[in-house]
């Protein structure tokens, strides 16, 4: 009985914890808030099978964002999810951004959801969650110097994207 509950705090733990960022990671990689609370409901039914497989408590965030990004791929396994309009989503912010910033934000997720996945995730991780490079480089698996290579590349290519599509300045301003 006391295992059950003690099982059951620490889930409800990682619930309260950090069920908003993967919230907010589910809607930068599919864009769907339906599919979104989907990714994030069964990431959590899989992290509580799997809660006695969890030893380090301060890898639980790594953890969960990895079950998260399998169960989206698994996503293409059984179906096709629906996809929405980047420019529709809606970010949370306290303060209402004006015109200009909101287009800014428009044309950056716009070019970040156009980045291939090898580019994206590495960046997603960085800028949303706000994780090092070796965060990143745990999560994904590979090794630390690959990790900023990527970003540097996903940067470089985004700068080059928005740039073409006539926004001229300083990237890293945008983020």
């Amino acid at each position: 009985m006391t295992g059950d509950t003690d099982k059951t705090r620490r889930f409800n733990e990682l619930a309260e914890a950090y069920s908003t960022d993967l919230y907010r990671y589910a809607m930068w990689i599919c864009g769907n808030d339906a599919l979104a609370k989907d990714l994030v409901q069964e990431t959590f039914l899989r992290a509580w099978r799997a809660l006695d497989s969890l030893k380090d408590g301060g890898a639980a965030k790594s953890w969960l964002i990895t079950i998260l990004r399998r169960e989206y791929a698994r996503t293409f396994e059984r179906k096709v999810p629906l996809f929405t309009d980047v420019d529709k989503v809606v970010v949370a912010d306290d303060d209402e951004p004006g015109p200009e910033e909101r287009t800014e934000r428009a044309l950056l997720r716009q070019g970040i959801m156009q980045l291939e996945p090898k580019y994206r995730e590495p960046l997603l991780l960085q800028v949303v969650f706000g994780h090092s490079c070796a965060e990143i480089s745990a999560q994904l698996g590979i090794s630390k110097s690959a990790v900023m290579t990527q970003l540097f590349r996903a940067r470089e290519k985004l700068k080059t994207q928005i740039q073409k599509d006539g926004v001229t300045g300083n990237v890293h301003e945008l983020f």
